[in-house]
């Protein structure tokens, strides 16, 4: 069923053709290799394809057919642009080990895009958009061909035998064997890193009836294995949000067992975890919180004085974390180094949590999808309160809380002394309650005792610090030397620093205060390519064009709008005394964009001058509401006003001497980033209001 894909597949419309390039047959027919070299017609924007000068790409496939081991191996990579992509994609097909009338199929590919003309992230977002939308269509495409067989007669396929055997045995009918059923076959066209497993019942008789959509159904020994236990409501639940994801969703999709994390932080009502999900993936990619442990180096004050570290893991298998808040200077680590880099620090340490987890998982053999803390409150007293520092810590928290749901198996808190019922008051509020009840409170050495800490840390890797023998290479913390204290200023611009180091920015859009881009354009036939999320409310996007250049840019001045931080940039060009059509031009049909989309586009300037790319309120956004109160409602009052659009965006002008061939305008596409309408209201918010109150 699989070999008569080729040459061309009237089902896969983009693969136009194939032609063999080599061919092998072992003289006992038990090995047949053969090597193809298919033309694919993406699916890609235009102006892109004449960007790269090419109409089609080049794969080439290997299929390995072993005929006494019972496997069939697929193995594809990209002939075209191989010096700017690099695609891989193995597939397998077996027969399942326990039961003969089964066949697993198992895929992994990977996508590494060194260059592209400036097109990185398009063609990213493509190769995503094509993998998906071919692994949902593999099962239609190989049941078509199964039935194609049945209606000819093929209904089964003797197995293979030496040749001597079948001359021994020749008056020996065959055993029948069930022809395996559909199974999923993604095309080797654009892939990204994915795992994918599926064990199907060959079975003649038609499969019973499953809970949900048809495509419901994970492998028991997957879930058991990376997952965990799943009732079928609950493995329905990942699949369906999954499938959301992967049809709407244009950026990185999250892992089972971080999408499944979602969905336990809200009891599997799949609404409000993909509204929670949603958010977090806008917030990961304005902030490039994926890269964070490749491209951030923590400052030597954080590595010298935050009193925290990994340390082994618990009896459960999970990664342990050990944090020595009571020797912390909290006051002296947030004056020497401000807010924002406390709460890098912390995300980097989730970051890293997740991925022990999944070394973890590998390691015990069993699903770790959560890590055990240790916090030692020894040596806590009033200086903790300071009212910044705990404005700091409430606002990690909240953040913690918001995007890294349900990774805290549990809490150890030793040696609380009196002060901690004061602390606990004020944190207290702003932690979920299913995180609360992982929280175990140990006043003085109570630890030692039955219920303490042997209970969930085996004896050997109990830190020296709390009468165990393993030497715990936690710092020791300590106070921070005042000469290593900046001042506000300069406290300021390092946050600027931090939050800026991305090729992505942030700007707020006003009511009668759009947020406009200039971009001088010396050459005529230069392109101008962007691409921008909407975070919140529903905004307009316009371009012009000027002969002369508008007056230098002006920050707005709204009073309580009025955003220095680069949370709520906002620079208005457009004198009011200008005419549209007398002092400048539009050159683009005006483009209205919702919240939550994501928007690509270009377009090619006829003349050279001055371009303007706006984004202009459009109209009220959607208000989201929420059952845990917001750190900065507390502390800043919130004194945002409800007419206010935010976006996220980037762009860049291309040289002509970069293009081949003639060009023309292409206009602004919808990706459609992840329908998050108004899930990011409430995040947007509170991130926001936060930057406001620095």
């Amino acid at each position: 069923a699989y070999e008569r894909r080729f040459p061309t597949c009237p089902l896969i419309p983009m693969f136009v053709a194939s032609d063999t390039v080599n061919e092998y047959k072992s003289e006992d027919e038990a090995i047949h290799v053969i090597e193809r070299r298919c033309k694919l017609d993406i699916d890609a924007p235009r102006l892109l394809k004449k960007i790269a000068g090419v109409d089609y790409v080049y794969f080439i496939q290997k299929n390995s057919l072993n005929r006494r081991e019972r496997t069939l191996h697929i193995e594809a990579y990209n002939e075209t642009f191989s010096n700017r992509v690099i695609i891989n994609e193995h597939c397998c097909y077996t027969v399942h080990p326990d039961n003969e009338d089964w066949t697993c199929f198992e895929q992994s590919a990977s996508l590494d895009i060194k260059s592209f003309f400036g097109f990185e992230s398009t063609v990213e977002k493509i190769a995503m958009k094509q993998y998906t939308s071919n692994i949902k269509k593999g099962k239609e495409i190989i049941e078509y061909y199964l039935k194609q067989l049945e209606e000819e007669g093929i209904t089964f396929v003797p197995r293979w035998t030496p040749p001597v055997a079948c001359k021994l045995e020749s008056s020996t009918s065959h055993t029948r064997r069930p022809v395996s059923p559909a199974i999923n076959i993604p095309d080797s066209a654009t892939k990204e890193g994915l795992n994918n497993k599926e064990i199907l019942n060959a079975s003649s008789s038609p499969s019973e009836p499953t809970a949900g959509t048809p495509d419901d159904k994970l492998d028991a020994d997957y879930i058991k294995r990376y997952l965990g236990d799943l009732t079928p409501m609950q493995e329905s639940c990942l699949i369906r949000l999954r499938q959301w994801l992967q049809e709407t969703h244009k950026g990185k999709i999250p892992k089972d067992e971080h999408i499944l994390r979602f969905l336990r932080a809200r009891d599997f009502n799949i609404d409000k975890a993909r509204e929670i999900l949603c958010q977090s993936l806008t917030w990961r990619k304005q902030h490039q919180v994926d890269y964070i442990l490749d491209t951030w180096n923590p400052p030597q004050v954080l590595q010298d004085y935050y009193a925290g570290g990994w340390h082994h893991h618990d009896k459960d298998g999970r990664p342990l974390y050990v944090l020595r808040l009571g020797q912390m200077d909290t006051k002296g680590l947030v004056r020497a180094l401000g807010e924002e880099a406390l709460l890098r620090y912390v995300l980097s340490i989730n970051e890293e949590g997740l991925r022990r987890c999944e070394e973890n998982t590998k390691v015990f053999g069993r699903p770790i999808s959560s890590w055990t803390c240790l916090v030692d409150l020894e040596g806590l007293n009033m200086r903790h309160l300071w009212r910044p520092g705990v404005k700091a810590l409430l606002r990690i928290i909240e953040v913690v809380e918001a995007n890294y749901p349900e990774t805290l198996g549990r809490l150890l808190i030793l040696r609380a002394p009196r002060v901690f019922p004061v602390l606990w008051t004020l944190v207290s509020p702003f932690i979920d309650d299913n995180t609360r009840k992982k929280f175990l409170i140990y006043a003085g050495n109570d630890y030692q005792g039955p219920g303490g800490l042997l209970d969930y840390i085996d004896k050997e890797i109990i830190p020296d610090f709390l009468g165990g023998e393993c030497m715990c290479e936690v710092p020791e913390g300590g106070l921070v030397p005042k000469s290593l204290y900046r001042t506000a200023e300069e406290l300021e611009n390092e946050d600027i620093k931090l939050w800026t180091e991305t090729i992505y920015q942030s700007a707020s859009v006003f009511k009668g205060a759009p947020h406009e881009v200039l971009i001088q354009i010396v050459d005529a036939s230069s392109v101008i390519t962007w691409d921008f999320d909407v975070c919140k409310g529903d905004i307009v996007f316009n371009i012009f064009h000027s002969k002369r250049a508008p007056q230098p840019p002006k920050k707005d001045s709204l009073g309580a709008h009025s955003i220095t931080s680069p949370g709520g940039n906002n620079v208005q060009l457009i004198d009011k005394v200008w005419q549209l059509g007398r002092d400048y031009s539009m050159v683009e049909s005006p483009l209205i964009c919702k919240e939550g989309e994501s928007v690509q586009g270009s377009h090619v300037t006829r003349w050279p001058g001055f371009y303007i790319l706006q984004w202009k309120f459009h109209s009220m956004p959607a208000c989201a509401t929420t059952n845990l109160p917001r750190v900065d409602d507390v502390l800043a009052s919130l004194q945002v006003s409800s007419h206010k659009c935010k976006v996220m965006y980037y762009t860049e002008v291309i040289g002509s001497e970069d293009f081949r061939g003639s060009m023309t305008s292409l206009e602004s596409s919808h990706s459609g980033f992840s329908q998050l309408s108004a899930a990011t209201t409430s995040s947007s918010q509170s991130h926001s209001s936060s930057m406001i109150s620095r």
